[in-house]
């Protein structure tokens, strides 16, 4: 009778444990899929996007810049009609696409996001896209009495939580995937964009 029940709860303990394991495989893969996901429908693109956008920017300012080295926004003597002109094509040209690009990773793939609420830095980006909107539709018009949005973009902020959430999920993605970071593996680096609104 002892070797009946020693038999039958230890069938019963293998059951277990068998199903357990596969219930933290199938946990573990389905974390991995989303983490897949948020790495390349949200984070990445927006990592891309505020890396590519804080260096073209810094271009602009390199060959835009007054002979004091400061932005004609930034400076006693207002922007000039040319400097006014050249800022109004890279900002329809390179700056208002890539920053509706980020706005519109943010609207369609909020279900990504890491946090459980929508984090303000991302409402500001939002804010700013749609400053930025009105402006350019008063171009449209023939208004060039506004040539910045009337919310500041949070350039360094957004480059940081871009950078971070990216760098977090690749390491979360290795972890999962049994992957260690080698010494000798570079760590995710990035510029951030300077502080001026655009």
């Amino acid at each position: 009778m002892t070797t009946v029940v020693v038999t039958i709860a230890l069938a019963f303990v293998g059951y277990a444990a068998t199903y357990l394991n596969g219930l933290r495989l199938a946990q573990r893969q389905e974390r991995l899929a989303r983490l897949n996901r948020q790495l390349s429908d949200f984070y990445g693109p927006l990592f891309a996007l505020t890396e590519a956008n804080g260096r073209i920017f810094e271009a602009f300012m390199e060959r835009n810049a007054r002979p004091d080295g400061r932005s004609p926004f930034a400076h006693e003597i207002p922007p000039s009609e040319e400097e006014l002109a050249e800022w109004r094509l890279w900002v329809r040209t390179v700056f208002l696409p890539n920053i509706r690009a980020m706005r519109d990773l943010v609207i369609r793939h909020a279900d990504l996001l890491s946090e459980s609420e929508m984090p303000p830095i991302l409402l500001q980006l939002c804010a700013h896209v749609s400053g930025y909107d009105i402006t350019a539709a008063r171009w449209d018009q023939g208004g060039y009495d506004e040539h910045l949005s009337i919310v500041a973009f949070p350039s360094e902020e957004i480059a940081t939580y871009a950078r971070c959430g990216f760098a977090d999920l690749k390491r979360e993605q290795g972890r999962l995937l049994g992957r260690r970071r080698t010494s000798g593996e570079p760590a995710l680096r990035g510029v951030a964009s300077s502080g001026q609104d655009r």
